[in-house]
């Protein structure tokens, strides 16, 4: 386990000097009953929204489809309701991220775990796990809160 931060760290260096900006694309995905689905990665701590790179030559909604089906196996219903779009200046300073909110979705398959998704669950609302990653934890507030949405974009 100790390489893959230095991998990181390695595409990171590779990403800056080989694109301008990236974008990403991640979801709350939310059942009829308000249980948020999140998965833990194997590369970094914490529970986090699905979600990954849009590809050259992919739009953001088909490289959010595709994401959602390979993490945690969720074909979405209807369109989603883009929330905002963020800058993560922590990765390097030109990663973005166009974050959705899905309250119509299907899983239809429960992926096994793999190199990149250790597991994902559906939490209740209130009962969200210890370990949720901060930026996680501040969109489910505004989202469940029908808060102003972040003024970091």
């Amino acid at each position: 386990m100790a390489s893959r931060p230095v991998l990181t760290k390695l595409l990171q260096r590779y990403w800056r000097l080989s694109r301008g900006l990236t974008l990403g694309a991640q979801a709350a995905l939310i059942d009829a009953q308000d249980r948020v689905l999140l998965v833990r990665h194997t590369y970094r701590e914490g529970w986090h929204f699905p979600g990954g790179g849009v590809e050259h030559g992919e739009t953001v909604h088909q490289a959010l489809a595709r994401e959602l089906e390979e993490e945690a196996g969720v074909v979405l219903t209807n369109p989603p309701e883009l929330f905002g779009i963020y800058s993560n200046a922590v990765s390097f300073p030109n990663d973005h991220v166009a974050f959705f909110v899905a309250r119509s979705w299907h899983q239809v398959r429960v992926p096994e775990p793999n190199r990149e998704i250790a597991e994902h669950a559906l939490f209740p609302r209130d009962a969200l796990p210890a370990d949720i990653g901060a930026g996680a934890a501040r969109r489910l507030a505004e989202i469940f809160a029908g808060a102003p949405r972040s003024p970091a974009w």
